[in-house]
């Protein structure tokens, strides 16, 4: 038997990945040989795993808490699936789905079986990815109706503004000039003219 690996994925760096290393130390993968991505899992353009991937030789033992953290673009995951155990000749556990492992069945109908698991899930996987983005969609929507503000927040006029405005106006001061005199940057203060 080879190495034994596993994979870690969270969405943003706000997000906890304690939970899927702990079920990986339960399985007693070496912390070592625990890769972790914090970006989305709409492709697997990751450089973790990109870097696992790498790493993997035959008969490596690739543990992953469930198949929404390996990916969730259903083609993606599938062409993955196939990399890794056909290409790669690795197995593959899912922690979450014990029918996703590929240590046990090896006849046609386990491979067969866990095949129509894996295509189901990431399926599942794809569909949660885009009702998320769906209900981020409508949550922006709804906040905007409310009258709350996205963005930073708006600098306020400078006191001195228009007086400085006055000077620029006649060529008396430069733009750069000007910005500085309102204690702006020089992009703020042409925005700002354009609003008068």
């Amino acid at each position: 038997m080879g190495n034994v690996y596993g994979y870690v994925r969270v969405s943003t760096r706000e997000q906890n990945e304690d939970r899927q290393r702990i079920a990986l130390g339960a399985a007693y993968v070496p912390e070592k040989n625990i890769f972790t991505d914090k970006q989305s899992g709409k492709d697997f353009n990751r450089p973790m795993y990109q870097r696992l991937l790498k790493k993997l030789k035959e008969d490596d033992l690739l543990y992953i808490k469930s198949i929404d953290r390996l990916g969730r673009n259903y083609e993606e995951v599938l062409e993955q699936w196939r990399v890794l155990t056909k290409e790669k000749k690795i197995d593959v556990v899912v922690l979450d789905m014990p029918l996703l492992d590929t240590r046990r069945g090896k006849d046609l109908m386990g491979t067969f079986l866990s095949d129509i698991v894996l295509q189901v899930l990431s399926f599942v996987a794809e569909n949660e990815r885009k009702n998320i983005k769906e209900r981020q969609r409508e949550g922006i929507e709804a906040a905007k109706l409310r009258g709350v503000r996205f963005g930073r927040p708006r600098i306020p006029m400078p006191e001195n503004f228009s007086q400085v405005y006055d000077r620029w106006i006649t060529k008396e001061i430069s733009g750069e000039e000007a910005a500085k005199l309102c204690d702006l940057t020089i992009a703020t203060f042409y925005r700002r003219v354009k609003q008068i």
